[in-house]
């Protein structure tokens, strides 16, 4: 079966897509067959972004208008790519408020479907939250099917993730910290979109006091399922960086220094020794080589397509899963009353 997995991160880097083809007996023998970052303009960045400000109904029209986009973004490489059974769109996170029972993926199934006249699987995480769970993360059970053999799998996007088996053989999985939703923001003030190849932070000192009052965040000694949105970064982590006169090379640096201790010791604790990563962090030099030095693990990075496009890959698994009605969510990782198949089908 040929699926194509949608997804956006937070730190909006672009709509990743990849198509793969999924064997219907044994899905750990997929293939990526193409994959593709879509970078947004200027226009949908500052819409994405500024989302979770607006009212109720600007925020269904975004999201409908956001279907659109999707959707003529998958007809524009159907020529190219060949035949797509089935789309599992993850969409983009506007609120992620679990506690609240709050979350919200924008970009419509209908719209896409319409547009491409191919079934769409779509709102995957409601249905967690309505079950008690954190609705997130959803990708440690494709870590599960796709790469049980690491010890762990680690994402470095927006936020930080880590997914793996306890003793007992159970999934667990939970948000760590922020990483690029905040370091990408930290390079803009040095007019740069992103820390290349942790450069910056590499060559700068960090500050011990700021570095202190990040890792004494109440959020670290809470006890797993635990997950992040961008409201904890807004409310609470961008107040201290605000309330700082450090310039911002050395917000980078202690920063950068900060997510990968937070990271390296949730690793060490877990006593993983072989850990994939992926997500744009893992060209993240500086904090690469900060993970190493705190986990002592092997952090192994694949290869580029694997790095970029892996979310996306494992989002056309659980599309996958949810057409046969398999599960897709596991209550180990979010919390929820029960394992379950989740996801809104179009067709």
């Amino acid at each position: 079966m040929r699926v194509l997995g949608l997804m956006s991160g937070t730190s909006l880097d672009g709509l990743d897509m990849a198509l793969v083809d999924l064997p219907n007996g044994e899905p750990s023998a997929f293939r990526i067959l193409h994959a593709q970052t879509i970078e947004y303009s200027e226009d949908w960045r500052s819409k994405l972004e500024k989302a979770f400000s607006l009212p109720d109904d600007q925020i269904r029209e975004l999201s409908k208008d956001y279907g659109v986009f999707l959707g003529e973004q998958v007809r524009k490489i159907l020529r190219d790519w060949g035949p797509i059974d089935l789309i599992a769109s993850h969409g983009h996170t506007i609120f992620h408020q679990p506690a609240k029972g709050i979350t919200l993926q924008i970009g419509n199934g209908p719209e896409i479907h319409q547009i491409t006249e191919i079934p769409v699987v779509c709102d995957f995480r409601k249905q967690d939250v309505e079950l008690g769970g954190q609705g997130a993360p959803l990708v440690p059970i494709g870590d599960q099917i796709l790469f049980g053999q690491f010890d762990g799998c680690l994402n470095l996007g927006g936020f930080s993730n880590i997914s793996f088996c306890d003793e007992t053989g159970q999934r667990l999985a939970f948000d760590i910290t922020a990483v690029n939703i905040v370091l990408n923001e930290l390079a803009g003030r040095l007019g740069q979109p992103y820390d290349k190849d942790g450069q910056i932070a590499g060559s700068h000192p960090i500050d011990p006091d700021l570095l202190n009052e990040l890792d004494s965040l109440a959020f670290y000694h809470l006890p797993p399922p635990r997950s992040l949105g961008k409201e904890w970064v807004e409310e609470v982590v961008m107040p201290i960086l605000q309330a700082t006169a450090l310039p911002p090379e050395t917000l980078l640096a202690t920063f950068t220094e900060h997510a990968a201790g937070q990271i390296g010791g949730e690793i060490r604790m877990a006593g993983l020794k072989k850990v994939l990563v992926t997500g744009g962090g893992a060209y993240n030099q500086t904090l690469m080589k900060g993970i190493e030095d705190h986990s002592h693990a092997e952090i192994i990075r694949p290869d580029d397509t694997l790095i970029q496009f892996k979310e996306a890959l494992i989002f056309a698994l659980l599309g996958w899963l949810r057409w046969h009605d398999r599960t897709n969510v596991l209550s180990s990782v979010t919390g929820a009353r029960k394992d379950h198949s989740s996801g809104i089908i179009w067709k």
